[in-house]
């Protein structure tokens, strides 16, 4: 092979080496995808379409490690809300809200250890996960319950505990979304967020949880694709080399992070990245400004498209708009991640200890309740007959997919048989108005107690106005939010869980009956 060849070879290896894409399927993996293992790819994404249970996704991780042992398989498990190894039936463990408002360090530790426990039996090395953002803005669409809240400090605490958490159990952490996401009220899955924030904010407040994660070892870190006018007014955080490079891996003697783990960015195919530049330029320029794991993941990869971008890659580097040495130490940070996975995987098995199953989940649901009742009311005597659940249902956050189940309705089913339920939605209100989705409520209800359950109604005007509607004419109606609880409490009972997890609804319907635990 002659020197030209070699070179040739290793520039293919590396672009294919940072690339991650996902496929499609659940009991065995494309044989495309082992070719492209064999030639030099390092890693893949899994999403909730390859999971029907974690000894079938086993099976599946067993079929990429047979081909490439070291492969890194990474899922973005942040549990609560958004979950891929329980999709079908709603997660086990609450979400980061639920855990930041109960505000113990240890018990988001155990959550994210037991998460990983999961993960690691699944065969997944890489969660992407924690979300470090604050969630600043209330009309924050994308992040939500999915941020520890509002204040950085408790934020940056919470963050260190799951990145602690996971890498005990030998997965490795990303952090998301780097600088933060939590400020804007536009999800970078369908266009491009601008925050307008100085410098001094972004420090005192976006950066904290990221310096925390840093320096308490989170193996990766995740991009954001948010324009950030104060860092770059021209490009968006994954594109932009003063947000990874300049701020990200700079020395903090030079104002920087001191990063020096993997850099992933976020699924490059969203909107926000590829309605403007393209997949092929912007996984091309990712890498160049500091990326080194480029995520591809949205929809399922087939081997026309990874190829594709990997001579996107390769043909930056030869017309010169991504250097050479940029790329190959991208590659060589990959690789490093997945011997450190595959080192991290083996001494936690020969070190697990016992498993605690869903107790810890669901203790922490419990401990995230809250319960406000109607002011100047008598007491709230618990529900003791089956109730009609008016779910109140937004649109799907994309992150969290359209297929995982959420409410109160199957556990209160659980406690008191014969619950009977309905899902009520804008495009509802819309034909009906809110009179006459209020009247298909309560023809619905009968004689039925009625729970209201909702989702950040701070955020949907008409539901706000269905739900007021409502309790005007069953002022004894029970209010259950599973979203931010930002709207005034309302309602005979306001019960607040922080998530919409399958535990949070079980919490929430054992305080709703009185046969809990809630505190």
């Amino acid at each position: 092979m002659t020197t030209l060849a070699r070179a040739s070879d290793t520039l293919t290896r590396d672009a294919l080496a940072v690339l991650q894409p996902t496929f499609a399927g659940t009991t065995s993996a494309p044989d495309w995808l082992l070719r492209q293992l064999e030639n030099g790819m390092t890693g893949v994404g899994l999403f909730g379409r390859n999971v029907v249970s974690t000894a079938q996704l086993a099976g599946l991780t067993a079929q990429l490690r047979a081909v490439r042992p070291d492969v890194l398989v990474a899922t973005d498990e942040e549990a609560g809300d958004v979950t891929r190894l329980e999709r079908l039936g709603g997660s086990s463990f609450p979400g980061n809200l639920a855990l930041g408002s109960v505000d113990d360090p240890e018990l988001t530790r155990a959550v994210a250890a037991q998460v990983g426990r999961r993960l690691a039996e699944a065969g997944v090395s890489v969660n992407w996960a924690p979300s470090a953002d604050i969630n600043t803005d209330p009309e924050n669409p994308v992040i939500g319950v999915r941020s520890f809240g509002q204040d950085p400090e408790l934020v940056a605490r919470h963050t260190v505990a799951f990145v602690t958490g996971l890498q005990s159990v030998g997965v490795a952490a990303c952090v998301k979304h780097f600088p933060g996401h939590g400020n804007t009220n536009v999800d970078s899955h369908l266009s491009l967020p601008r925050i307008d924030i100085d410098l001094d904010t972004l420090h005192q407040r976006e950066l904290v949880p990221f310096k925390a994660a840093i320096a308490a070892g989170s193996r990766c870190v995740m991009s954001a694709h948010i324009l950030i006018p104060a860092l770059d007014p021209d490009r968006p955080g994954t594109l932009s080399s003063t947000v990874l490079t300049g701020l990200l891996r700079a020395p903090v003697a030079d104002g920087g992070l001191g990063y020096d783990g993997v850099i992933y960015s976020d699924a490059i195919e969203m909107k926000a990245i590829a309605a403007t530049y393209g997949l092929d330029r912007g996984c091309a320029l990712a890498v160049a400004a500091g990326a080194d794991a480029i995520c591809v993941g949205g929809t399922p990869s087939d081997e026309a498209e990874v190829l594709r971008l990997r001579d996107a890659i390769v043909r930056a580097v030869r017309e010169g708009e991504l250097p050479e040495e940029r790329l190959h130490d991208a590659a060589e940070r990959v690789r490093a991640l997945a011997r450190w996975t595959t080192e991290a995987r083996a001494g936690a098995q020969a070190t697990a200890g016992e498993r605690d199953g869903d107790a810890v989940g669901l203790d922490a649901a419990r401990r995230a309740v809250r319960l406000t009742p109607a002011a100047g009311a008598a007491p709230f005597e618990p529900l003791d007959r089956a109730p009609y659940v008016a779910a109140f249902t937004p649109a799907a956050n994309v992150a969290a997919g359209t297929q995982t189940p959420w409410g109160v309705a199957a556990e209160l089913d659980r406690l008191l048989p014969g619950t009977s339920a309905g899902d009520h939605t804008h495009a509802d209100a819309e034909r009906a108005g809110t009179e006459g989705l209020v009247a298909e409520v309560l023809a619905a209800a009968a004689d039925r107690p009625v729970v209201a359950v909702v989702r950040d109604t701070h955020r949907h005007p008409w539901m706000a106005e269905a739900l007021a509607a409502l309790l005007a004419a069953r002022p004894e109606t029970v209010v259950v939010e599973m979203g931010v609880p930002h709207a005034l409490p309302v309602g005979a009972l306001y019960v607040a869980t922080h998530g919409a997890a399958r535990v949070c609804g079980r919490a929430a319907a054992e305080a709703i009956t009185g046969r809990g635990a809630v505190r």
